[in-house]
């Protein structure tokens, strides 16, 4: 008896590890492109910053891609613009990141550096990718690269213009396609800019919200053809008359009252919602603000460039562009680089920027979606800005200088600093920091 229950036991435990060995080659076969051995469902989180219309539009390619790849589920967490990039070198520095992630342009040295950040350049070269680096636009990689090493792909291009206010404008006098009137007559330059905006002010409301970002900084100095960097990176604006001349007809600006800093609005007050509720005239933005603009029915707006003082009618204003990426950590890498893919590519952004979407594509054969648009009237003038502007890759590539620089420009803004001062003490630190940064 007791051998016959051993020779049962045994071929009991036989069979046991036969069905065991059986369930796990059907688990390996059937495992997705993540890795995940378990062959349940992925799940994948991503964060972005962004208006509520904006969440929507990322939203749409993930719906895209889920409809397409049931077994992987992609959580958005939408991250507070003002806090973001903080708390995203922190998760990353933690290794507690989401798997996916936006990066703006001008911090995307710093993420590299953290050696948390997945290269890409190989997937996105492989046939598991839903994308190719050669079918982006040219120009829009800015710090996303060192060297042939990729760190995130860019998500889409957003040209900086202008928004101009119909009901602002015509309360104030004016006729409410001013702007258009004067720059198909070749006269939106800097002049008429300022007295149109004097006009508006004078009438009770604020004309132009002037932001302080590089965006923004870049966009007023090559209006003027002036520039901060060489070719090289170097810091020339103590020798650059026209970049010189451009700060200080910003500053001026400011302090006549023509054009308010959105640093002194009270806190929770910015040009986006100045403009929502028909106090403001102009912002400056890319094609962001266009879904939420575009929901609120008491609003007339339409896009027109940003105003020259060379005598030209257009010059580059700048592209801002933020990337997708991966986080080495993510437990469900190729999944996360798969997705990104996906979320870039010409079906992604489809999903993502037709009808009234928030940015222009990064992938030139999808520009119908622009030329197509209804609203606003002007929505091809996102093209021709995108087609001669650029993405400011200089001063973006050195940790912690866009900081900086912004900081400094802040004191002169609130009127604590002279644009004397300030250019001297940007170039003395820009200087510094390029340096040290290319010692390293």
């Amino acid at each position: 008896m007791k051998g016959r229950l051993s020779w049962f036991v045994k071929g009991f435990l036989a069979l046991v590890f036969v069905v065991l060995l059986l369930s796990a080659c059907s688990s390996d076969s059937g495992s997705s492109s993540s890795g995940n051995s378990s062959g349940g469902e992925i799940e994948l989180t991503m964060t972005a910053w962004g208006n509520p219309a904006e969440i929507k539009v990322y939203q749409k390619a993930i719906d895209a891609y889920q409809e397409e790849n049931p077994d992987v589920t992609v959580k958005l967490i939408p991250g507070p613009g003002d806090t973001y990039k903080q708390k995203l070198l922190t998760q990353l520095q933690g290794s507690q990141s989401p798997d996916l992630f936006y990066v703006g342009a001008e911090y995307m040295s710093q993420l590299i550096e953290t050696d948390r950040v997945a290269e890409l350049s190989e997937f996105l070269n492989s046939d598991e990718s839903f994308v190719k680096p050669d079918e982006f636009a040219n120009g829009l990689w800015g710090s996303a690269k060192k060297g042939e090493e990729i760190y995130g792909t860019p998500v889409d291009s957003n040209p900086l213009l202008l928004y101009y206010n119909k009901k602002v404008l015509e309360e104030a006098g004016l006729d409410p396609n001013e702007p258009q009137k004067l720059f198909e007559a070749g006269e939106w330059n800097w002049e008429n800019f300022a007295k149109v905006n004097k006009q508006v002010t004078e009438s009770g409301k604020y004309g132009f919200v002037a932001e302080n970002s590089s965006l923004h900084m870049f966009s007023w100095i090559w209006s003027n053809g002036g520039q901060m960097y060489d070719d090289e990176g170097n810091m020339i604006l103590q020798d650059n008359e026209k970049a010189q001349e451009a700060i200080a007809y910003l500053n001026e600006n400011i302090s006549d009252g023509n054009f308010k800093y959105a640093g002194s609005l009270p806190e929770g007050q910015g040009p986006d919602a100045m403009f929502m509720s028909n106090q403001t005239a102009f912002a400056a933005a890319g094609r962001w603000y266009t879904p939420m603009f575009s929901e609120n029915k008491n609003l007339e707006f339409d896009y027109i460039p940003w105003p020259t003082n060379t005598g030209e009618k257009m010059e580059p204003a700048v592209i801002a562009t933020a990337y997708l990426s991966t986080t080495t950590d993510s437990d469900n890498l190729e999944e996360a680089k798969k997705f990104l893919s996906f979320y870039t590519s010409e079906k992604g952004q489809r999903a993502r920027l037709e009808g009234n979407g928030n940015a222009v594509p990064s992938i030139e054969s999808v520009d119908d979606i622009i030329e197509n648009a209804e609203v606003p009237e002007h929505a091809g003038y996102l093209i021709d800005a995108r087609d001669i502007g650029k993405v400011e890759s200089n001063q973006s590539v050195i940790p912690g200088l866009d900081q900086e620089v912004t900081d400094m420009f802040d004191l002169m803004f609130l009127g604590e600093k002279t644009p004397e001062e300030t250019i001297k003490e940007v170039s003395e630190k820009a200087e510094k920091m390029i340096e040290d940064y290319k010692n390293q």
